[in-house]
């Protein structure tokens, strides 16, 4: 499954915070994008809502941008 995440840094929270309207999820992440803390807080947080490991969330394309690409190993 791919699908693409617009990601909020920084956050009080880390949360699922809506879609955008070509179906992008909106996902508030507490850590800062620093040394990959927000990739990792986002693949950890997305893992947990799916219900897979972490290891089967993997950032596809935007390792430095808050637009990304996510593939989830099934």
């Amino acid at each position: 499954m791919d699908f693409r995440v617009k990601v909020i840094p920084k956050s009080s929270k880390t949360e699922l915070a809506g879609y955008l309207q070509d179906g992008t999820w909106k996902v508030k992440v507490a850590a800062a994008p620093e040394k990959g803390k927000a990739n990792r807080a986002l693949c950890e947080f997305l893992a947990e809502k799916l219900g897979v490991a972490k290891s089967h969330v993997h950032i596809v394309s935007g390792e430095t941008s808050q637009l990304k690409r996510i593939h989830v190993d099934e």
